[in-house]
Formats: structure tokens, C-alpha cells, sequence
């Protein structure tokens, strides 16, 4: 007879990883056929055919050689041309990918209730925090309220206009920088839009050079690429993973993920502070954030939501040359 002494966390996680790969295969028997696309490694999938850099051109290569016209899956309801639509699958996750706007803006527009969601990945999203803003936000009531603070404060053409002079001011000032260095006219591209994102988001004036929001943006948004990389790390195809403790080996994951995560946390919070003190000042300009907390009296709940629906527009701009994400 086997006692729980002879039991170790060896055993344990192989029981896991049974169990994880039983329940893959039980909902793989059930799911509808997926899109064709390229062959794939047992375990792993397309981990070794996921492009590096500009996924769009390897993503249409494979539409023109694995796809065809089909009605495939949940998205039955449509008929795809040749090319419009195939398939990958990263470490038991499918990827469908669509090749044409049509289609797209058919699914993820006009049927948004059914197919618009964000992906769960447990390392960015849920041990770094990165769930907290608007890229990695599953619907529900939070991202509807994200919506409504968004449309309130830069979703018409009224609440827009207030910020057309800092359009105007960070224009002039790309000329110059134009006029000055044009062979870096894309670096100059980013960090005009940056800088009326900071000033609409924030109230913020960026600096010309080394700006602290500037830089904290981009090593955030630097992590943000890492920690949700395909394949990158193994919690995101075991979630529950997440609950093994710093100390435990082989944890190195829970490490990063808790400095990554200080990183997010003060991205957030320094500009959201920042906006704070020059409201008691006095001296706060117009920005998306102001407008919020002034508007009336905010408990913590909506004041969270404030400073991480800031953040997403925040993050999102492309500022200087760090990689960005898609928000």
C-alpha cells in the first residue's frame, strides 16, 4: 500500500500535467473542426513556426497556402474565400486567423457579443496584472465601464475638440524635429503621438529627451511583449502553476512575473499621482483623467477604474522605440 509519504511534488505535478493533457484531448474530441494551417509538433504545436517580426506577412503566406473556401468551427455561419481564414495552435491554444477585413470587421464587429473577448494568459495577464487594462480586459461589467469613461471623456466630437491645441502644439514641434534630424522621421512619428497621448491621458508635457513617464512606459510595455510571448512560459499552459510559491524551484517564473508586475503597478500609478497633485495645485490641465476624477465624487472602486483605463491609452501610445502593444 502506498502511502502519502511516498508521495512528492514530482508525482504530484505529473498527475497535473496527466490530468491537463486528459482534459485537452476530452475538449479537442468535442470541437467543431478547426481552420486548415500548417502542421504542427505533438505538445507544442506551432511554437516553432510563430514568426518573430512581422507576423502580418508570414499570417497572409499561410492564408494563400492553407486556406480555403470552408465553414469551419463556430464560425459556421459564414463562407470564407481562398485565403481569408486559417489556423495555428500554440501549446494547445488555437489561433484562428482571419485575412481580410471583411471578415474580420463581420466576426469581431458586427458579432462582437459572440466572438470579441480577450485571450487569458496567466502570466501577463493574471500574475503581472496586465488584465487590469484594456488590452488583456475580458468583457464584463468592468470593460463596459471602460467604455463608457472613454466615450465620456474622448468619444465625441465636443469632448475632443478641447484637446485640438495640443494636436496643433505637438505638431509644430514634430516639424521641427522633422526639419532638424529627417532621417529620423519614424522615431519622430512616435514620439509626436506619444506625447499627445500623455498630454490627453495625463495632462503631461513630455520631455524632448529622457522622459521618466516616457522611459517606465517602455520598459512596461518591453515586459509586456515577454511575458505574453507565445510559449514562453509554462504556466500559461498549466495555470495552475500560479499557485506554486516563490521559494519552490523552478519558480523563477513567479519572480519575474512579481518584478514585471512593480513595473506595471507604478507605470499606473506615478502618472495617475502626478494628475492628483497638480488637481490640488490647481494647475492641472484638461486631460482624460482630470475631467474623470473632477466630474464628481469617486469611491476606490471607480477610481481604479480611472487610473488603469488611463494607463491603457497611456501604454498603448507608441512612444519612443520601445515595442508596443496592440491596445
Amino acid at each position: 500500500m502506498v502511502s502519502l509519504n511516498d508521495i512528492n511534488s514530482i508525482d504530484v505535478l505529473c498527475a497535473f500535467v496527466g490530468l491537463f493533457i486528459l482534459r485537452k484531448v476530452a475538449r479537442r474530441a468535442q470541437r467543431a473542426p478547426l481552420p486548415p494551417g500548417p502542421k504542427g509538433y505533438p505538445l507544442i504545436g506551432n511554437v516553432l513556426d510563430m514568426p518573430s517580426t512581422q507576423e502580418w506577412v508570414t499570417f497572409t503566406k499561410w492564408g494563400e497556402q492553407y486556406g480555403e473556401s470552408c465553414r469551419c468551427g463556430d464560425v459556421h455561419r459564414t463562407d470564407f474565400a481562398v485565403g481569408e481564414l486559417a489556423s495555428i495552435t500554440v501549446i494547445g491554444q488555437p489561433i484562428i486567423i482571419l485575412n481580410s477585413f471583411k471578415i474580420a470587421n463581420e466576426l469581431l464587429d458586427k458579432k462582437s457579443p459572440i466572438y470579441s473577448d480577450r485571450p487569458v494568459l496567466h502570466m501577463g495577464g493574471n500574475l503581472v496584472g496586465w488584465k487590469n487594462t484594456l488590452v488583456l480586459l475580458p468583457y464584463g461589467d468592468r470593460f463596459r465601464r471602460f467604455r463608457r469613461m472613454f466615450h465620456s471623456a474622448i468619444g465625441s466630437r465636443a469632448s475632443v475638440s478641447q484637446y485640438s491645441h495640443i494636436e496643433e502644439l505637438e505638431t509644430r514641434k514634430f516639424l521641427r524635429r522633422v526639419l532638424a534630424k529627417p532621417t529620423d522621421l519614424a522615431t519622430h512619428v512616435r514620439h509626436v503621438s506619444g506625447a499627445i497621448i500623455l498630454r490627453i491621458s495625463h495632462g503631461y508635457e513630455v520631455k524632448e529627451t529622457n522622459d521618466p513617464f516616457v522611459e517606465l512606459a517602455d520598459k512596461a510595455t518591453e515586459q509586456f511583449s515577454l511575458s505574453t510571448a507565445p510559449g514562453s512560459f509554462l504556466v500559461d499552459v498549466l495555470p495552475i502553476l500560479r499557485h506554486v510559491p516563490v521559494w519552490f524551484p523552478g519558480a523563477g517564473f513567479q519572480r519575474k512575473a512579481k518584478e514585471w508586475a512593480a513595473t506595471l503597478v507604478e507605470m499606473v500609478d506615478r502618472p495617475h499621482n502626478y494628475v492628483k497633485r497638480e488637481m490640488v495645485a490647481g494647475t492641472a490641465p484638461a486631460s482624460f483623467t482630470s475631467s474623470l476624477l473632477d466630474s464628481k465624487i469617486v469611491d476606490a472602486e471607480e477610481e481604479f477604474d480611472i487610473k488603469w483605463s488611463s494607463a491603457s491609452l497611456y501604454s498603448g501610445a507608441p512612444i519612443s522605440e520601445a515595442r508596443t502593444p496592440l491596445f
